[in-house]
């Protein structure tokens, strides 16, 4: 059973890639990437069953977290071109 559980995830993944390279917008690529990384979590785990191994759940959470971290930096990114702080321009006098 969940050995056909990681065959439909590993087929899903493949369709998520399609998507990702396929995508007519950025936010489309991006909700791909982050589809991606939800199911290579669910992958990861359904491996760690199969094998016996439960400390891949701690890696699919880790994985987890990255990929959270890494959709929010992207987003920013492409929102303000920049990761870190907004530099802040003062505000110009009007009697100058």
């Amino acid at each position: 059973m969940f050995l056909l559980a990681a065959l439909a995830l590993f087929a899903a993944m493949a369709l998520v890639l399609y998507r990702l390279y396929a995508g007519p917008t950025l936010y489309d690529r991006v909700l791909a990437a982050n589809s991606f990384g939800t199911t290579t979590v669910l992958f990861i785990g359904v491996i760690g069953f199969l094998t016996g191994r439960p400390d891949f759940l701690d890696i699919a959470l880790l994985y987890a977290l990255i990929n959270f971290v890494g959709t929010i930096a992207v987003l920013k990114f492409f929102r303000y071109r920049a990761i870190g702080d907004i530099p802040q321009v003062p505000d110009r006098e009007v009697g100058s």
